[in-house]
This record gives C-alpha cells, structure tokens and sequence, in this order.
C-alpha cells in the first residue's frame, strides 16, 4: 500500500485500473466481475476515479444504452507510475532473499499457479 501512497488511489481504485489497463474500456458489470464485487461497489469506484479524472464513461459504440469505463490519459499515466512503484516495492522485498531461495520461491509460487488454473 506504500506504492500507492503519492496517488492517493485505494488498493479497490488501484486494482479497477489495472483491469482497465490490461483489458480496455468495459461496462461497469464486466469491471465488477473482474473485481468480484457488488456492481453498486464497481459504480462507487468508477465514480471516485472519475472524479480524480483517472477514468471516463463513454458511449459503448455496439450499443448506445450501455457505459463503458476508460482510463484517461492520466488514468493510464497514474496506472504504468503504481505499476513501477509496486514493481520496485516487491524487487526491494524479494532482495532479502539469496538466488537460491528465490528459485525455490518461483517453484513454490508456480506450482501454485498451476494448481489454482488447473
């Protein structure tokens, strides 16, 4: 949460915009599954970002009725800056450990992994 800090952007708001970076403008239903939350939650989100001006509604151009969440320009900037200060935060993190201990972490970690999808 450190990482987060100089945005002022909550670990809710931060993981709506990596939804929105990795998979483009959604409708607000798709954005609350990705989150697994309430869709009254995904609106109270998308509202505060909106506000911030870190994401937009727009039109859904295959169909006028519906609202599509976007990031904006700074939305993306706010994004790719917590995305590199998060990556920086877990790189000090994972230093303590020696390069034997971190090969065995990625083991562990992508059995894991296997198991979860499998």
């Amino acid at each position: 949460q450190k990482a987060l800090a100089p945005w002022e952007v909550t670990p809710g708001q931060a993981r709506a915009l990596g939804v929105l970076s990795r998979h483009g403008p959604v409708r607000l239903g798709t954005l609350s599954e990705h989150l697994r939350i309430a869709p009254r939650s995904a609106t109270e989100v998308a509202d505060a970002l909106e506000m911030r001006g870190l994401v937009e509604r727009r039109a859904d151009p295959t169909d006028r009725r519906a609202t599509l969440i976007a990031l904006t320009p700074r939305g993306e900037e706010v994004t790719t800056a917590i995305r590199a200060a998060r990556g920086a935060e877990a790189e000090e993190f994972f230093a303590r450990l020696d390069a034997d201990d971190r090969a065995a972490l990625a083991r562990i970690l992508d059995a894991l992994l296997d198991q979860s999808s499998g």
